[in-house]
């Protein structure tokens, strides 16, 4: 019996030690200082990366139509060939259909070194938007230490985020941090994104907000 009593004695301590464990695991991360950031907002706030972006789209519409002239030019051949094969000698007919394939090739292989995973597009999207990304990096850690934060969250990323208080949002401060290395928009002049939902006033229903 005594054994039974220590050992609901020992099973007490066990569940009011798990509770103190759980209690101060919770109290120290909600001590945890923390932000976020709109990488949307403040990239929109660097004319560098407004006008990289400016330039991919260029050339991105260059290279697609110079592609869809060449595929066009081929639909050509092939029409052509069509209404022509039944005239043709065998030997013809094989020179021409190789001559399709050839140029067909000869495009797709095209659209790969222009658009491929490791295209001219993403190579030039990496020569020019990654070192501002550096940067933008390099002055949330910058923020973070200094200030202390244990976490900087991303609203404009990928993380779903149902609710962001302002007062934790330091874009700006981020875009003040670069505009000391380079060209940022003023602070007064920068346009926040505009919100229509997601915002519940006491009543339950929806109400339309703007930042």
């Amino acid at each position: 019996m005594f054994n039974k009593v220590k050992s609901r004695t020992n099973s007490g301590k066990k569940i009011i030690l798990s509770i103190m464990l759980f209690l101060s695991a919770f109290v120290f991360t909600y001590a945890q200082k923390y932000a976020y950031v709109d990488s949307d907002y403040i990239l929109k706030n660097i004319p560098e990366y407004t006008d990289a972006q400016d330039l991919l789209d260029d050339l991105s519409v260059k290279w697609q139509k110079e592609i869809e002239a060449k595929f066009a030019e081929i639909d050509k051949l092939y029409k052509d060939y069509q209404a022509e094969a039944i005239l043709l000698p065998e030997d013809i007919k094989k020179k021409r259909e190789e001559e399709i394939i050839q140029k067909e090739k000869e495009v797709k292989e095209l659209q790969k070194q222009k658009f491929g995973r490791d295209g001219e597009l993403f190579q030039k999207r990496q020569e020019l938007v990654q070192p501002i990304q550096e940067k933008i990096y390099n002055a949330i850690e910058e923020i973070a230490t200094v200030r202390n934060f244990a976490f900087v969250f991303d609203k404009g990323g990928s993380l779903t985020i149902l609710f962001a208080n302002p007062k934790f949002d330091i874009s700006d401060d981020v875009l003040d941090e670069v505009g000391s290395i380079m060209q940022t928009v003023r602070r007064e002049d920068r346009k926040k994104s505009s919100y229509t939902k997601g915002s519940v006033d006491e009543s339950g229903k929806n109400k339309e907000y703007k930042k």
